[in-house]
């Protein structure tokens, strides 16, 4: 059966991303149709380069794999081959990789003037950080991430997981999309560098504004908002679930954001309209954030009667924000909405490393152009042969032989 059309379809990107804000970006270009060229090597195989790892899994979905042993020398000049073939080329090492390897957007545009360049390095390039080694951790705590997003009196805390590298990720795919877009109106590619530190700057923007307009400075908040004064704004305990190991696993929490007047009032008639909730300096918003303290521990007693779930359904139906602090099972198992869509779906081709894999699904729903269906993470070099032969016209006798000495190893 031959595939519904989708969006990216003929568009060729040549891939040596790693880790996860790369592949991220690629990832959604593959969903959307792009033939995406893996670039990964037997050597570089390791960690989350490996195919069986999380982040490779989650990550190197609908794309083809291509083993280039670019320690090698002589493999180089396929590479070049490749790039000049390629509509898009993206890497995030360090700054200035694919340029000593020959292959980068100088010697290449010369040859192909309509390739798109993406760069997508901790720092950017110039400046006295470009050459510094970024993770998350480190990136988030440069850009003021880590310093906004704990507690008061905490700003050790942090974000938790790899926002910075998603972010820059949909910032590489959305370059791509432009860049794509200006060629076809003048026919020429471009490089576009792009810095994941001054991506997780891009997300202080308020902060800054405070600071440069009124010399005040950003300090973490927990739940509060920074520059509204609203409550109840917070989580609450409710009832615990069941069966967890521990008690803090069986610990069960509601997001309630009361964002105006009537989102408190109608919250006041959920409660039973008790006799405390109607002083009159919790009619303004302004009167209840100087009184959130004791608002949380009235809104914790009236939640903590009740199930998480309980909770948010009454609400929502009243017309209070309200939402459970759901877990990965109740995400993937519990969660009516994501099942609706389907949101989580077997991929039909099963990994032989691992057996079944899954998909979260691209959240775009294209109306013409679906984009509903996801191959699974190829092994290392596993596309060779079709890919050299799509790209370059190479024989399966010429990838055998190049299989063989090293060069696509």
């Amino acid at each position: 059966m031959t595939a519904a059309p989708r969006p990216l379809d003929g568009i060729r990107i040549l891939d040596f991303t790693h880790v996860l804000a790369g592949p991220f970006a690629t990832r959604t270009l593959a969903d959307m149709g792009a033939d995406v060229v893996k670039v990964n090597s037997v050597e570089r195989a390791v960690a989350t380069n490996d195919p069986t790892h999380p982040y490779y899994l989650m990550w190197n979905r609908s794309k083809r794999a291509l083993s280039l042993n670019m320690s090698n020398p002589e493999a180089r000049p396929i590479a070049r081959a490749l790039a000049e073939k390629a509509d898009v080329v993206i890497d995030n090492f360090s700054v200035g990789v694919l340029d000593r390897w020959g292959i980068g957007y100088d010697a290449v545009s010369a040859e192909n003037e309509g390739v798109v360049y993406v760069q997508m390095s901790g720092m950017g390039e110039g400046g006295p950080w470009s050459k510094f080694v970024t993770y998350a951790p480190t990136i988030h705590a440069l850009a003021g991430l880590t310093q906004l997003t704990g507690v008061p009196g905490r700003e050790d805390i942090g974000v938790g997981f790899s926002y910075n590298d998603h972010q820059a990720g949909l910032h590489g795919a959305v370059a791509i999309l432009a860049a794509l877009t200006s060629r076809a109106r003048t026919g020429r590619g471009q490089r576009v560098d792009l810095s994941q530190f001054e991506t997780g700057v891009n997300f202080l923007g308020p902060s800054l504004l405070d600071w440069f307009g009124n010399a005040r400075a950003a300090a973490p908040v927990g739940n509060d908002l920074p520059y509204d004064q609203l409550a109840p704004h917070g989580t609450y305990l409710c009832l615990p679930g069941s069966g967890g190991a521990s008690a803090i696993e069986d610990e069960r929490w509601v997001a309630i954001a009361c964002m105006t007047n009537d989102h408190w009032q109608r919250l006041r008639g959920l409660m039973g309209t008790p006799d405390w909730s109607g002083a009159a300096t919790l009619e303004t918003n302004a009167g209840r954030h100087a009184q959130r303290t004791m608002l949380d521990a009235r809104l914790s007693d009236w939640t903590g009667s009740q199930s998480a779930t309980t909770v948010m359904e009454r609400c929502q139906a009243a017309g209070v924000p309200a939402g459970v602090v759901q877990t990965g099972i109740d995400l993937m198992e519990n969660d009516p909405q994501l099942a609706a869509a389907p949101f989580c779906q077997p991929i039909e081709s099963i990994n032989p490393a691992i057996g079944q894999t899954f998909a979260d699904r691209l959240p775009l729903h294209f109306s013409k152009t679906p984009c509903d269906q996801y191959s699974r993470v190829r092994e290392v070099g596993e596309d060779n042969a079709a890919v050299l032969a799509d790209w370059l016209g190479m024989s399966a006798a010429e990838v055998a032989a190049g299989e063989a000495d090293g060069r696509l190893s």
